[in-house]
């Protein structure tokens, strides 16, 4: 997440650009892969890790979504989903 800057640099309290929050992760790291010159094509597999249903949108677009230690709805839709559950720390 990007801080939005003033004048003379001071920060303003508000963030510049999409935020990371939801589809906003999608289009952020969209924008990443755009600056160094590649795109979401451009990968056979993408991994991604959460534990929080907020991060739907991203575990939707990757090709292999990785619930791990999920919150009870997390949980629920990567077992519906046939997703992989990782559960660190437990034993």
């Amino acid at each position: 997440m990007r801080l939005e800057r003033g004048p003379g640099g001071t920060i303003t309290g508000r963030i510049a650009g999409t935020p990371s929050y939801r589809e906003g992760k999608v289009v952020r790291v969209g924008e990443w892969l755009g600056e160094i010159g590649r795109g979401w094509s451009d990968f056979d597999r993408i991994s991604v890790y959460s534990d929080s249903p907020n991060d739907l949108p991203l575990l939707e677009r990757a090709t292999d979504p990785v619930a791990t230690n999920p919150s009870p709805a997390l949980e629920a839709v990567a077992r519906e989903r046939g997703w992989r559950i990782l559960r660190l720390f437990e034993q």
